[in-house]
């Protein structure tokens, strides 16, 4: 089946509330919409929406600009510090700003052992956009919300007075960006459906969604945890929890950067069926998500989902 033209939602999410710096990588706000026709959806009385985060700009791509915009204007020049995994989206999107920008990024990473190694896909990204690379050991990677603990990492990697970042981006300027997000759908769906990391995203998502809509999470990582994590968010960002928001936790597939063989063969599927290239750390694990949902009548008759792509296959390096 051929793809279906993405459209625009509506004017939201214009462009001229950003920086000078970041209006100039002209990103394509709102993110258009795309319906699929998928019998698994169908046969149940739903209806499926893309929402195509993946193509606001070919670098920073989907919830990664929402956090980061705010954030890199609030550096306002400054060295950029930020945290992440081997497999970070969010090291990577941050690298990729910084070159973008002309800003100096370092990325902290988990695991002291994989200094020296040679560098996975996604870190030799990083590098390549000129990310300097700190790796610190688990235990103080764990405390580094500490203040003492940051003190020291930031001595260690010569990144004293830079603008720090947390984890995935997500605080509570990247929160009120993402509420865009949600006013950009207004009306169009029932549920707004998007893959959660941090959960900085679906905070500001579920506070920009019009009355009587709701947001649905799909953690990738299992623990548990990140329901405490996002009204924490949203009492930062916004004084308290706002929107209507819930988890479905069972579709982590093993943890964060954990695939499976049946998830690969959904996702081929998905892009046989649908000429949508499925990233599969994320949006893999939420589209499995809505299929399984759907099957089970989770979603009453009539219901209409957003599924947000929040990004696409890495590339390969040149």
């Amino acid at each position: 089946m051929s793809p279906a033209s993405p459209r625009a939602a509506h004017n939201g999410g214009v462009t001229s509330d950003l920086s000078p710096g970041l209006a100039a990588l002209r990103p394509r706000l709102p993110s258009p919409v795309q319906e699929v026709v998928d019998a698994r959806f169908e046969r149940h009385g739903v209806r499926l929406l893309l929402k195509r985060d993946d193509l606001i700009h070919p670098e920073l791509v989907g919830n990664k600009w929402r956090k980061l915009a705010p954030n890199l204007a609030a550096a306002a020049g400054r060295t950029v510090v930020t945290f992440g995994g081997a497999y970070s989206n969010h090291l990577r999107a941050t690298a990729a700003a910084g070159r973008l920008l002309g800003l100096p990024t370092v990325g902290v990473v988990r695991g002291h052992e994989l200094a020296g190694r040679p560098l996975n896909p996604s870190l030799a990204r990083c590098a390549a956009d000129g990310m300097r690379l700190h790796f610190v050991d688990r235990t103080t990677y764990r405390r580094k919300t500490e203040p003492e603990v940051l003190a020291a990492v930031l001595r260690a990697a010569d990144a004293e007075g830079a603008y720090v970042l947390p984890e995935g981006g997500s605080n509570a300027a990247a929160v009120r960006g993402c509420r865009a997000l949600g006013e950009e759908l207004g009306g169009l769906a029932d549920v707004a459906a998007i893959a959660c990391g941090t959960g900085g995203t679906l905070a500001g998502l579920a506070a920009g969604l019009a009355p009587g809509r709701r947001a649905l999470g799909v953690p990738v990582l299992k623990g548990g945890f990140l329901g405490a994590a996002i009204r924490t968010l949203q009492e930062e960002a916004f004084g308290g929890r706002r929107g209507s928001w819930s988890l479905a936790d069972r579709f982590h597939f093993g943890g964060y950067a954990r695939t499976t063989p049946e998830l690969d063969r959904f996702a081929e599927d998905f892009e046989h069926r649908h000429g949508l290239p499925v990233e599969r750390l994320y949006v893999a694990k939420l589209l499995y998500g809505l299929v399984t949902l759907a099957g089970e009548n989770a979603f009453p008759r009539g219901t209409t989902v957003a599924a947000v792509v929040t990004g696409r296959p890495l590339p390969e390096l040149p």
